[in-house]
Formats: C-alpha cells, structure tokens, sequence
C-alpha cells in the first residue's frame, strides 16, 4: 500500500496497468492443488462467489420437475424401509429419519442440478413428508401385526380419519427433532454441489476470456 498512489504491485512499484491477467504474473500450480476439492460449500456463499454469467448458466441447466419427482420416489422407497424396520426390530430409529432427509437431498441435487431456493425448498417438505410416511406405515404395520392382518389389508381397511389422532398419540418430542434434521438435511443436500476448487476453475476461466 503506497499512500499517495494506492495498492501498488511489488514487482513493478506501479498500479496495476494491464486488463484481465498480468504478463508477469503465473499460476502457482501447488497452490492450487492444495485448494480444497471434497469439502462443499454453503449455498449462500456459492451464490456469492458465482458470476451471474454461470449462474444464469447454471440456471438453464435445472430440471426441477425430474428432481422433485425422482425425490418423491426415493423419499417413499426409504419411507417404506424404515417402516420395514421399525416394524422388524419393534424400535423406532430415529436416526433413520436423517438418513432419509440427505437421500432425498442428495437425489434432488443429482437429478435437479437446482441452483434456486426452490430446490432446497421442495428437498425440505419432501423429506419432512416421507419421514411422516414412514412413520405412519410403521403402525400400520403394527396394526397388521398385532390384530394378523395383511399389510395391504389394513392398508385398504384402515380408517384415515384417525390418522392425525393416533399419529399425535404415538409422537414423541424426539420425533421432531429428528424430523427437523431431516428437513435441514433435504435443504442442504438439494442444491448443486461446488468446492472451493470449483470456483477457483470458474473464475480461472473467466479470467483467460
């Protein structure tokens, strides 16, 4: 820092005169290499980094209706395995639930290649909902059990205006807990995925235009 000129380069004393990129200036490639490339970035702090120019590019890539409807898919899939377990081993593994919020997340994100909020929006309410699937299966399949019914029985018998009675009843504190990681979860797994290597190689390339 010169005070009475500014910021100043060290190997010429002088502002910087040039546009783009300095002739004397070369890419330290070991610096480079040591950038981290496995650990994403927070949604917020992409948007931050990202030029609107791959945003925008980035945008025409989504495809929100194949993530939401791959998202659902996945979401009842794990829905009924947590089910299939609970029922099995007569416990209610809550931890599943977490499980089941980044499953979702993670399809929404490969599917969708969503940079919008409305990616991680839907991944939320999608994972809320099959964590609430599974655990409404879950006494039906209690329900067959305990009175030797049929699953698909007492799927077709069942009496659903009773459903938000005896999900309340059955409902424990930790059950939101884990509903609402699950949530977070589906949230933060739903976007496009960026490391810090990542945006260095989009700025790197827009730098050489």
């Amino acid at each position: 820092m010169d005070m009475k000129v500014g910021i100043v380069c060290k190997l010429t004393n002088s502002i910087a005169d040039f546009e783009d990129e300095c002739k004397d200036y070369t890419i330290d490639n070991d610096a480079v290499a040591s950038i981290n490339n496995e650990d994403t970035l927070e949604h917020t702090e992409v948007l931050g980094k990202i030029s609107n120019e791959h945003l925008e590019k980035f945008r025409a890539e989504q495809n929100l209706k194949a993530g939401i409807f791959a998202s659902i898919l996945v979401g009842v899939i794990a829905a009924l395995g947590w089910a299939a377990i609970t029922v099995m081993t007569e416990l209610q593994i809550g931890i599943v639930a977490i499980a089941i919020g980044a499953a979702v997340g993670l399809t929404m994100r490969f599917i969708g290649k969503g940079i919008d909020q409305v990616f991680g929006i839907s991944g939320a309410i999608i994972a809320l909902l099959s964590c609430v699937l599974g655990n409404f299966l879950s006494i039906l399949g209690f329900i067959a059990n305990q009175y030797e019914l049929g699953y698909l029985e007492t799927l077709l018998s069942f009496d659903y205006s009773m459903t938000f009675a005896i999900m309340s009843e059955t409902a424990s504190p930790m059950d939101l807990v884990f509903y609402a990681i699950a949530g977070y979860e589906g949230y933060k797994f739903s976007f496009r995925a960026f490391t810090e290597r990542d945006i260095h190689d989009l700025a790197h390339k827009d730098s050489n235009r």
